[in-house]
């Protein structure tokens, strides 16, 4: 089913490079079934190699999707923001590749009607050749602090779906993990 799922959200993704259009409900359909079913399907391999119960496969099936949407919510992130040399990351990966991820989006929404077109122009184009535009619209709107704010929101439902555990190393990782 994961893989199922993965293969269905890469395909949606593909279908959705250099859409202008993209909103922010299809950009979660791709990670939730992207990104999202694969994290959930890596916890519950935990409780299935461990020989653990229903109940703790669930519960870590519970903490896996919410940690991958909060994983994929700051890698989009980092796409914006982070220092090539420490990430590895080149700033604008995404946009190159006409990806329009939530900060995107979010500045694509929040932005006046002349950078909203600019915005649109460079996800239908890809590339990188609007990059400074671009990353000056993601500042004046907040678009960064907005996503970050949203995956902090998938931390906390992370760590809850931990809360069935009793305290030891393993969800003390797991914890430490998602923070």
């Amino acid at each position: 089913d994961a893989t199922n799922a993965v293969a269905e959200g890469e395909v949606l993704q593909l279908m959705q490079c250099n859409d202008p259009d993209t909103t922010e409900a299809q950009y979660f359909a791709v990670i939730k079934r992207k990104t999202a079913r694969l994290f959930e399907a890596a916890a519950r391999l935990g409780a299935v190699v461990a020989d653990r119960s229903r109940s703790d496969a669930a519960a870590l099936g519970a903490f896996g999707p919410n940690l991958g949407i909060a994983y994929q919510l700051v890698d989009d992130v980092l796409d914006y923001s982070a220092d090539p040399v420490q990430t590895g990351k080149n700033l604008g990966d995404d946009l190159a590749e006409g990806k329009a991820t939530l900060p995107l989006i979010y500045a694509r929404d929040h932005a006046g009607e002349k950078e909203a077109d600019t915005l649109r122009q460079a996800i239908e184009r890809g590339g990188t050749e609007s990059l400074t535009t671009v990353l000056s619209a993601i500042e004046t709107t907040d678009a960064l602090a907005y996503v970050h704010a949203r995956a902090l929101a998938y931390v906390a439902a992370a760590r809850e779906g931990l809360a069935p555990f009793p305290a030891s190393p393993h969800r003390d990782a797991l914890l430490a993990l998602a923070d």
